[in-house]
C-alpha cells in the first residue's frame, strides 16, 4: 500500500498548523508591544510583516515538499 498521499496530507496539515500558530503568536506579541509603546508602532509593524513573510515562506517550502511526496508516490 502506498502511504505517500497520507504522509503528504499529514505533513501539509502540520505545516499549516505550525504556520498559523507562529503567525498568531507573532501578531499577539506585536499587539502587546504596540500597546506598551505606541510610539514604536511603525517599527513594530515593519518587523511583524517581515517575520510573517519569513514564516509563510517556510510554510510554502513545507507544502512544496508535501506535494513532491504525493507526486513521487
Amino acid at each position: 500500500m502506498d502511504l505517500g498521499y497520507l504522509a503528504a496530507g499529514i505533513g501539509a496539515g502540520l505545516v499549516v498548523i505550525g504556520a498559523g500558530l507562529g503567525i498568531g503568536r507573532l501578531a499577539g506579541q506585536a499587539m502587546d508591544a504596540s500597546g506598551r509603546n505606541p510610539e514604536a508602532l511603525g517599527e513594530i509593524r515593519t518587523s511583524m510583516i517581515i517575520s510573517a513573510a519569513l514564516i509563510e515562506g517556510v510554510a510554502l517550502f513545507g507544502l512544496v515538499i508535501c506535494i513532491l511526496l504525493a507526486i513521487k508516490s
